[in-house]
């Protein structure tokens, strides 16, 4: 069952697009018909593989993981975990109109606000406020691409398990440590000896 929060998903749409875009009361005039609520059940998809992405979504309630299958061995791997407060698209796919390469499923229920990519078009026609959101959210996915790649470089197991904490606090009581696992890039087993080591953090 989703949380009541006595703020609305519109009201907190609003203070997200405003403090990370400084769009104006105009700008969120344009767009507020655009904007529709989706609720999606847990373990149900916002995109599906092979199938190109049409939306952004806000998400209000939940969380979510991008996650690929190898065609091979059929294993998942786990690419990003993607929290309520933060927008959530396959951008590569949005931008090219192409397939998605990558599942986003639910792992609780989740309740979003989501907009077109063709209703995104005519915003970014209309003010430059709305083309500023799209440069950011741009900008934002490539840090956290490039941030994940430099990470299963640059760091040991434990450093991306620790920054994943630092990132996502009480993620253990919400992510399954098989899916925690996945992300990391280890086993299960690894996992388990390095939490031991910390204290079970």
């Amino acid at each position: 069952m989703l949380p009541v929060s006595a703020v609305s998903p519109h009201q907190l749409l609003t203070q997200q697009l405003q403090a990370f875009a400084r769009l104006s009361e105009e700008d969120l005039r344009l767009a507020q018909d655009y904007w529709t609520l989706r609720t999606i059940p847990r373990n149900e998809f916002f995109n599906f593989r092979n199938a190109v992405c049409q939306y952004v979504g806000f998400i209000v309630h939940g969380l979510f993981r991008v996650y690929y299958v190898d065609p091979v061995t059929e294993q998942e791997h786990n690419v990003a975990f993607v929290p309520e407060g933060t927008f959530l698209t396959s951008l590569k796919s949005l931008l090219t109109q192409e397939a998605c390469p990558y599942y986003i499923a639910a792992l609780e229920e989740a309740e979003l606000l989501v907009i077109s990519v063709g209703q995104l078009h005519t915003l970014y026609a209309q003010s430059h406020g709305w083309e500023r959101f799209g440069r950011l959210l741009a900008e934002q996915y490539l840090i956290l691409h490039q941030a994940k790649a430099e990470a299963m470089l640059f760091q040991t197991a434990e450093q991306r398990y620790l920054a994943l904490l630092k990132q996502f606090p009480g993620v253990t009581n919400r992510i399954s440590l098989g899916h925690i696992a996945s992300y990391l890039g280890i086993k299960g087993p690894s996992l388990s000896r390095i939490r031991a080591q910390l204290g079970r953090a």
